[in-house]
Formats: structure tokens, sequence, C-alpha cells
């Protein structure tokens, strides 16, 4: 049966799409957090190989944020709270990064270890979010070379968990003395080279892979990542506008609590 003649999925991978996008326009995190341990239960249901189910689920997550980036982006530049100096500095660091994870070690890593790792990652940033507060300034910004070296491991780890950075660049970006509000624009407009360099890589390196999944390229589920990053792009912008006129830090901590029950289930699926 086609993706698209479900409608059961493809009111799930709507739902889906629209929360994750919602979620990184409003909290800057949580697009590929929220999409892998789902997308892993869909693709497992679905008759895909455990291991490579999990390969697919981060691809297919990542490769949203392509759409939801350019959407949440430029409702932050509007209000001008992107750093475009640190964006230029970081990106080519990032590609370098994100290349060398979805076109490398994407591939040679096995499923039940990256399913781990994504777990061991989720519950780090759920631990993050319910009891580190926001450390005050105490480094200076370093130079374009340093930023760049900064943005290469930035892109490598979000390869391999499928999420778009956030949860290392905003921590860095305000221990160098950013606002908060220009640190999560800043991530958001920092998801597009991270997206798209890991994204190549994932088909790439997983250009010789039969998964039988229908419409799949590389590691990628077209149908799927089309459905998902038609909702998310919609709701993306109004995640970012209620961004600036509330404060997130209460929805912060009962999102970190999801955050732990979607660990547990990857942590699961890792040893199952």
């Amino acid at each position: 049966m086609s993706w698209f003649t479900d409608p059961q999925l493809v009111a799930g991978l709507l739902l889906l799409g629209a929360v994750a996008g919602f979620l990184a326009g409003l909290l800057g995190v949580g697009g590929g957090m929220m999409m892998v341990p789902f997308m892993t239960w869909i693709l497992g249901h679905r008759g895909v190989e455990p291991g490579l189910a999990v390969k697919m689920a981060i691809a297919t997550s990542m490769a949203t944020i392509l759409f939801t980036s350019i959407s949440s982006v430029r409702a932050h530049h509007r209000r001008g709270a992107v750093q475009w100096p640190i964006v230029r500095h970081m990106a080519p660091g990032i590609v370098l990064g994100g290349l060398a994870a979805g076109a490398g070690a994407f591939a040679l890593v096995k499923g039940q270890a990256l399913a781990l790792s994504f777990a061991l990652f989720v519950g780090f940033a759920a631990t993050r979010m319910l009891f580190v507060r926001q450390a005050p300034a105490s480094w200076p910004m370093p130079g374009a070379w340093g930023q760049a070296a900064v943005g290469s491991g930035i892109g490598f780890v979000s390869g391999l968990v499928g999420a778009g950075g956030a949860f290392m660049s905003v921590p860095f970006m305000g221990r160098c003395g950013v606002p908060m509000h220009q640190a999560v624009a800043t991530s958001a407009a920092l998801g597009l080279p991270i997206a798209l360099a890991n994204t190549a890589g994932y088909v790439v390196g997983g250009w010789n892979v039969h998964s039988g999944v229908p419409g799949s390229l590389g590691y990628l589920v077209l149908p799927a990542l089309l459905i998902i990053a038609a909702a998310s792009v919609t709701l993306a912008p109004l995640g970012a506008r209620v961004a600036h006129a509330i404060d997130t830090r209460k929805l912060k901590q009962v999102f970190a609590l999801l955050l732990y029950g979607l660990a547990g289930y990857m942590s699961w699926r890792a040893f199952s």
C-alpha cells in the first residue's frame, strides 16, 4: 500500500510534523527528537528490519529540518534575532562534520548502537531542560576558525542522532554571551547547513541499501518526508512567534518529561 493511500498513516504523519514544527519554532529543539522514535515505530510495523528502521528514521527526521529551518528562521529573521556572522563562521565546519557523519560513520555504525546513542542524547537533553539553568556568559566567543571547529562537532553529532544541533549550539552561544532568544534563532538558522550536509550524506551512504520501502532514496523515506514537512513548515512560524511572546521555561520542563519517555522507548529498541 502506498504511503499516500493510507488515511490513518497520513493523518499520523501530519500530526507528527505539526507538533515537531511547532516545537522547533517554539523551543528551538524537539523536531528530530520527536520524529525519530515515532518513525522507527512506523517503519518497524511496515516490516523494515529494526536496525535499518532506526537509520531510516534518523535520516528522514533530519531531512525534515531542511523545511522546518527555512520556515522558522524567516520568522526569527523578521524580528532581527538571527546572528548571521555566527552562522557564517560555524556553517563550514557544520557542513564538513555533517558530511563525515552522514556519508561515513552513519553507514558503518549498527542501528542498535545508533538507537542507544539517540536514547542517551535525548536523555541528556531532557536532563538539561529540567535541572541545568542557563550558565552565565563566561567564555569569549572564539574567532572564525574556532567557531568552525565547534560547528564541525555539532554537525557530526547531529548527523548520528538526527537532531538539529540546538542542544549543543544554544548552550555554546549562551556561554559566549549571546542572549537566549538570539541563540535559539541562530540555532534555527544553523539547522539548514546541518540538514543539507547530513541529508546529502544519508543519500550517498545509503545508496546501495535495499530497504524494500516504496519511495526510499538511500536512507531517506521520501513520501514520509513530504507529508511531515508539509505540516512542520506550516506550524514552525507559529511556534517562533509564540516563543517571542511567552516564557517557555515551564513548557521545556513538560517537554523534558516526554523526552524521557522517548529515550526509554529507544533504549528498549536498542536492547530488544
